[in-house]
């Protein structure tokens, strides 16, 4: 067992309300790649990688608190958000899980992409009814233009997922490229209307879904010749909308 592989190990008793994900033999391969040097173009093409789940307990109580909301909310992490939320009184349920969430993935962090130090981060929870879609995007780093692939890593917990695009981008036919057109600005093209195209994206398999209560491993930032940052898109919630919770924690390279 290598060092790399001996730390992931010894994670488990340090996390509040995450389980590290055992990697089968390919995914440590990859993992190991990322822990070299993050800026792997060919590894990118192979993310997101699932490396933790919530604990049982915590999904059903962050779940509980979602459900109480009809509306969404949406929350920065940013510099004052601590003292904010725990600096006085008793903090809101969701930040005490969230504050959760960030620790744990830090440690995580730590062991598998060393360099890594917070950048940015935010939350949301409620009832999601997606009114207008929010098309195929990437996180992006506007506050560091000269940043390439960054770590971030994303949890959606109980319902509604996130889908994104698989493999690698460049090798893509015109015909999928035109249709990843239509679901970044959600309009028409020549293959159909952007909710048809999105039904048929999942059925090819060019999109796939990251499974709920996982935190994924994936790329934000600006992108590079080496980097190949993650496009993806939450799922569309029925008619009359879902409770869920969604959080969001990115890293900067140093």
């Amino acid at each position: 067992m290598t060092s790399l592989h001996q730390a992931w190990a010894a994670l488990q008793p340090r996390l509040k309300i995450l389980e590290p994900l055992p990697f089968s033999s390919d995914q440590w391969s990859l993992i190991e790649r990322l822990h070299v040097s993050f800026n792997d173009r060919e590894a990118h093409t192979h993310l997101p990688i699932p490396i933790a789940r919530f604990r049982e307990t915590a999904t059903k109580k962050i779940q509980e608190h979602a459900t109480q909301f009809d509306d969404v909310t949406t929350v920065a992490v940013d510099d004052g958000w601590f003292a904010e939320n725990f600096g006085r009184g008793t903090p809101d349920t969701m930040a005490h899980f969230v504050r959760f969430y960030n620790d744990d993935v830090d440690e995580m962090m730590g062991v598998l992409v060393p360099p890594a130090r917070y950048r940015k981060g935010h939350y949301s929870y409620g009832k999601f009814t997606a009114p207008q879609p929010h098309g195929l995007h990437t996180d992006h780093s506007a506050e560091d233009p000269a940043g390439a692939g960054e770590p971030i890593c994303i949890a959606r917990i109980e319902t509604l997922g996130t889908h994104y695009l698989a493999g690698d981008y460049r090798a893509y036919d015109p015909e999928t490229q035109s249709m990843i057109k239509a679901l970044r600005y959600w309009i028409a093209v020549p293959e159909g209307e952007p909710e048809n195209i999105l039904h048929e994206m999942l059925k090819r398999e060019t999109l796939k879904t990251i499974p709920v209560n996982r935190v994924m491993l994936m790329v934000a930032g600006n992108g590079s010749e080496n980097s190949q940052v993650t496009q993806h898109i939450a799922a569309r919630p029925p008619d009359g909308g879902l409770h869920s919770a969604f959080f969001q924690r990115q890293y900067k390279l140093t």
